[in-house]
């Protein structure tokens, strides 16, 4: 019987239809790829993260492990997968040849400016071990004291939104139910119950608007302060509050200390120290104190002189001990004192803060629940006398 063997046609066809589904296969991919990068920009990289890269890199460059295997080694160890491609994209770039400085450049908005600059500082010195492990500590300080911050702070926005809660709660359930039956008496109410009842019916009858008009406040509010004009009024407003105020300026100090003192230990020329510093400062007030600064050092001033024209934001004992850091060549130790001393404060202050806070809550509280009462139960006394 005669076997039927495909035709040169045929297997042309198969190959062909093979080659247009790998292709089309392949389209997809990375077009599924795609999405996935452009998904994973928005996607935030936890400090925890950095941290690990940054110890865990030093570590191995100190073992004598090459830089593009370590960063592959890494890449793989990150959980986050928006960070894992940028160190893989980094590590394809050192491979080819390209600096670690220059291959960390695209990736400035991720590592920030005060990272590749130190580890350029780094390479160019031949001390990257050094600096890595300088940059570790640094990046430790500023999440110790971002998470004391944050940590302080959640107790009394817990209790104010509780607070709210509550307040709301009472207003649109427990308030119309109570001062229903004043409505059934045609006795003149006292005007705190009269505010009362009329805050009452107005927020159960146009609830919706008024959490309309508190979102679009909210917007309106977050646009304003993302100008420029805007941000640097607010930021005066923060600098000028009775305990926050004080915060705030601690957390901008410490943060100056430390950061100029980990560059000026790299041996980065100090105008450049103060222009990075400036952009790991929070405060728009401390960013264009210090900018103003590195000009003026440029022209020929001291440290101490042009720090001491803000009085404000650096009271004198930065001044004098700027001062005694540069007249004996130890500049970069007396700022990490500086630095160790406000973090300390800090620390001492995010403690004392519930304390502080809590009596002012309370009285707060107090104060609302106590003129709500009143307002109830006023007429109460009126109806009972009038009977």
């Amino acid at each position: 019987m005669p076997i039927n063997l495909p035709s040169q046609n045929e297997k042309q066809k198969e190959t062909d239809a093979k080659t247009t589904a790998t292709e089309e296969s392949d389209q997809n991919k990375d077009k599924i790829n795609k999405v996935g990068l452009w998904f994973k920009r928005f996607t935030t990289i936890p400090i925890s993260e950095k941290l690990f890269f940054v110890q865990y890199l030093g570590i191995m460059l100190k073992a004598g492990i090459s830089l593009s295997i370590a960063l592959k080694t890494l890449a793989k160890q990150t959980k986050n997968k928006r960070f894992s491609g940028v160190i893989n994209e980094i590590s394809k770039n050192v491979e080819k040849g390209t600096s670690f400085t220059e291959s960390l450049r695209p990736h400035e908005k991720i590592f920030g400016q005060l990272f590749v600059n130190m580890v350029e500082s780094g390479e160019i010195s031949g001390k990257l071990e050094e600096v890595l492990k300088k940059l570790y500590v640094q990046f430790k300080k500023n999440h110790e004291l971002v998470s004391k911050v944050k940590g302080a702070l959640t107790y009394p926005i817990v209790i104010l939104i509780a607070m709210c809660g509550i307040g709301i709660f009472m207003m649109v359930a427990v308030v119309p139910k109570i001062t229903g039956m004043f409505k059934d008496f045609n006795a003149e109410l006292p005007l705190p119950t009269k505010i009362l009842i009329k805050f009452s019916d107005s927020l159960v009858a146009h609830g919706a608007l008024y959490i309309i008009g508190a979102v679009v406040f909210i917007l309106i509010f977050k646009q304003l302060i993302s100008t420029a004009k805007g941000k640097y009024i607010f930021h005066a407003v923060l600098l000028k509050l009775p305990i926050f105020g004080t915060i705030i300026k601690k957390i901008n100090l410490a943060r100056f200390a430390r950061t100029i003192s980990s560059l000026l230990k790299t041996d980065i020329m100090i105008i450049k120290s103060f222009q990075i510093t400036a952009q790991v400062l929070g405060n728009t007030h401390y960013r264009e104190a210090l900018l103003t600064m590195s000009d003026k050092i440029k022209k020929g001033g001291t440290i101490s002189e042009v720090v001491g024209n803000y009085p404000k934001l650096f009271p004198p004992v930065i001044v004098q001990m700027i001062a005694v850091g540069e007249e004996t060549g130890e500049l970069d130790y007396v700022l990490e004192e500086l630095a160790e001393f406000y973090e300390g404060e800090i620390d001492q202050t995010m403690n004392n803060l519930p304390a502080i806070i809590e009596p002012i809550l309370i009285l707060t509280l107090g104060l609302v629940v106590g003129g709500m009462a009143v307002a109830i139960i006023m007429p109460m006394y009126s109806l009972t006398s009038a009977i």
